[in-house]
């Protein structure tokens, strides 16, 4: 037994194949990057929408730079987190689940991180137009700390005495 971990509250192991198990895998993370694209295709879409508006004009330069470094962050990671869906249809019926479900984890947590930056970036943005530098790099600061705190730190703190599964 895992040191911490009473017998009854560990997780039984799954009845299902290596096969099955991928698929199951596959799908979860399948319904995890629809919930993200929505979010990353709204924001892409909003931050789109910005040189039309009348006030863009006015930004700084350094906002303006701010802006364009957001639009790019906001293109990769909708690339990141649509990638593993390309990355299926290029090795459909290849008989390489296993490996795709590997990469598709792997550029998914890339996505999420680019993300993170994105949704920072956005606020940088928005406070150093409406109340200046100052606030925008506190912004920033808190919405990181919110991102690692969220994101990292407490899955991490969750899975502490919890055995990983295949």
């Amino acid at each position: 037994m895992q040191e911490g971990v009473r017998e009854e509250t560990r997780p039984a192991e799954r009845d299902e194949t290596p096969a099955e198990r991928s698929d199951r895998n596959w799908n979860e993370l399948l319904q995890e990057l629809r919930v993200t694209q929505t979010g990353v295709q709204l924001l892409s879409g909003f931050l789109l929408t910005l040189p039309f508006q009348q006030r863009f004009e006015s930004l700084t330069d350094d906002q303006k730079l701010l802006y364009l470094w957001t639009v790019v962050l906001s293109v990769a990671a909708t690339g990141l987190i649509v990638s593993p869906v390309a990355m299926h249809r290029a090795l459909f019926r290849r008989h390489a689940k296993t490996t795709l479900v590997t990469a598709g984890d792997r550029i998914a947590k890339a996505g999420l991180v680019v993300l993170a930056v994105t949704v920072a970036s956005v606020l940088a943005l928005i406070f150093s137009v409406v109340v200046g530098t100052g606030p925008a790099i506190a912004a920033v600061g808190g919405a990181a700390l919110f991102f690692v705190g969220f994101w990292l730190v407490l899955p991490v703190a969750m899975t502490k005495g919890h055995r990983r599964l295949p």
